[in-house]
């Protein structure tokens, strides 16, 4: 745990305060994930100067918005493309990217896949509530078996992606999760993703109230809550196989790092090498006339 007193930290000094009232439906968990992501960037002195945020489309998408730096609200699925480009021509910046689920693992997925195969110094943060919640509640990649979704109204029949499983595999340097329950442990893990020199990819559980829970009989804000703690431990409240991941065993924090060379690094590496090859071949054929 930092040992920075929370007290000390006022998110109005990193909001575009003219953008609000913000958006957010009551009892949504995206707000706890953009308070713990400026707390980190609080805590790790970032310049707002020296901040780009780059977001897609949905209500995760949205939040770039409202954060008083570099923001781009882009395309559909499209933002760690985008933020690619981003990052290579201006490596002095801390890149971050905000993706919904959908954004990120349906349409967004093969940019997700290149991201983490390049392991290029940026961070990203998908917030998964298990809903396309903007469009109207539409199943997605992360949706739990039998739910119920506006285009599953009988119940979900397709198995939940694990897109940590999924980055770790493709070659991210470091992932993690953490739920939005958690605001300290998930500023921590955020921050520890921003010190990182290469690709992060941080899932972050959230809670789609007003769509996805009603639809579902999750009950409240609170319950929905209580939900999420019931995943990391043995609670009265319990959970059924069917959850998104099964019942009190959803790891949290960092869950795999690997300190491998980073996209621009290699890069450059790669050149120097081209370089001295080709010297050498030139070296070769005018010592041979």
């Amino acid at each position: 745990m930092s040992n920075i007193n929370s007290a000390k930290f006022d998110i109005r000094e990193y909001l575009r305060l003219d953008r609000f009232p913000h958006f957010l439906c009551p009892g949504c968990g995206h707000g706890m994930a953009l308070r713990a992501l400026l707390w980190a960037v609080e805590e790790k002195g970032i310049d707002k100067d020296k901040l780009a945020v780059v977001s897609g489309i949905g209500c995760a998408g949205r939040l770039s918005a409202y954060i008083d730096a570099n923001t781009f609200h882009v395309t559909h699925g499209r933002p760690l493309a985008f933020a690619t480009g981003l990052a290579l021509a201006r490596p002095d910046l801390n890149v971050v990217v905000i993706t919904g689920d959908g954004d990120c693992l349906a349409i967004g997925g093969n940019h997700l896949i290149h991201a983490c195969r390049r392991n290029l110094n940026m961070l990203c943060l998908m917030l998964n509530n298990e809903v396309y919640g903007m469009t109207g509640g539409q199943v997605s990649p992360t949706t739990g078996k039998t739910r119920t979704t506006t285009t599953t109204p009988l119940g979900n029949a397709e198995p939940t992606f694990d897109s940590c499983a999924l980055a770790a595999a493709a070659g991210a340097g470091l992932v993690g999760r953490e739920v939005t329950l958690q605001v300290p442990p998930l500023k921590n893990l955020i921050k520890e993703g921003l010190e990182y020199h290469g690709f992060s990819f941080i899932e972050v559980i959230s809670d789609c109230t007003e769509v996805f829970g009603r639809k579902n009989d999750l009950g409240s804000s609170p319950e929905m809550m209580l939900r999420q703690k019931s995943d990391l431990r043995p609670s009265s409240y319990g959970n059924k196989v069917d959850e998104p991941f099964r019942p009190n065993t959803l790891p949290t924090g960092v869950l795999s790092r690997h300190d491998r060379a980073e996209y621009r690094d290699a890069i450059e590496a790669h050149a120097k090498v081209v370089k001295a090859v080709n010297k050498t071949s030139v070296q070769g054929i005018d010592e041979s006339n």
